[in-house]
């Protein structure tokens, strides 16, 4: 099992950001529900603390409280583009330093947090704009897993 000790304090960042980072991205997708829709990522992060004991990375991360630097940013296009990005280079390091099981577990959790977020409120009668659906099919593709 992968754990936080395999990663360097820079590398394990990278890992930690890569959740909040998706919410983040669907989140300015479509306007309105920003309130609900971090409320939703929170609650992901919340219902896979209670998978406790499936998988020790993802329990080290959710231990963890979400956080990301999003005062960086200077437009949402700018945050989709690292954030894409940034979640790229977390799975290439968990690609050289986890198993493919742990890799596979990240990209389910960042989704499936995703699509609660994108869930969470809805926008123009859908529970799931299409802005959001898009950001999601991006988040898929940065993480390499098929979409779902």
């Amino acid at each position: 099992m992968t754990t936080k000790a395999a990663f360097s304090p820079e590398e394990w960042k990278v890992v930690l950001e890569g959740p909040p980072t998706a919410g983040m991205i669907v989140i300015t997708a479509a306007h309105g529900g920003m309130w609900r829709e971090t409320y939703a990522m929170s609650k992901a992060y919340v219902e896979e603390r209670g998978q406790h004991g499936e998988s020790e990375l993802l329990d080290e991360i959710v231990a963890a409280k979400p956080h990301m630097d999003h005062t960086r940013y200077h437009s949402a296009e700018e945050l989709k583009e690292s954030g894409l990005a940034h979640l790229r280079n977390a799975v290439a390091l968990l690609e050289s330093k986890a198993t493919a099981e742990e890799r596979d577990d990240y990209g389910r959790f960042v989704l499936n947090l995703a699509n609660k977020v994108a869930a969470a409120h809805r926008e123009g009668g859908q529970s799931v704009s299409p802005a959001e659906a898009a950001a999601i099919q991006e988040i898929t593709t940065a993480l390499g897993t098929a979409s779902s």
